[in-house]
């Protein structure tokens, strides 16, 4: 199958370039999203219990920090080096800060707060 323009060969090798970088080119378009406000789920795990989720509001910074919204409650996140120091406001009264390790997975961002024995996932909806 040749490549319209291309010879036979220079067309093969065109179209096996093409399947070869598909895997590269998924990877890219499933980074970190673009900063900006986006509608999210939480969901918080304790321990071995179940997730407890619900929706929240994630506003991505051009800096690498995040907020994530629920109700009246917001937690920071600001990124050091795989680290990232979380602090967590009611309103404008701060209530918690603590360190955690964090990962960006495609759209989701995983929190984990090993001391506690916490995990906090966001998935980005939009």
């Amino acid at each position: 199958m040749a490549v319209r323009g291309l010879g036979r060969r220079t067309g093969l090798a065109f179209a096996g370039l093409i399947l070869a970088a598909g895997p590269v080119l998924a990877a890219e378009r499933v980074q970190r999203p673009a900063p900006g406000r986006h509608d999210a789920e939480l969901c918080v795990t304790v321990g071995a219990a179940a997730p407890n989720c619900g929706p929240a509001q994630l506003d991505l910074r051009r800096d690498g920090s995040a907020r994530v919204r629920v109700d009246d409650l917001t937690y920071t996140l600001k990124p050091h080096a795989g680290q990232a120091e979380v602090v967590l406001m009611h309103g404008s009264v701060e209530i918690d800060d603590f360190g955690v390790r964090y990962l960006w997975n495609g759209r989701l961002l995983q929190i984990t707060d090993e001391e506690r024995q916490m995990r906090y996932d966001v998935r980005v909806l939009n």
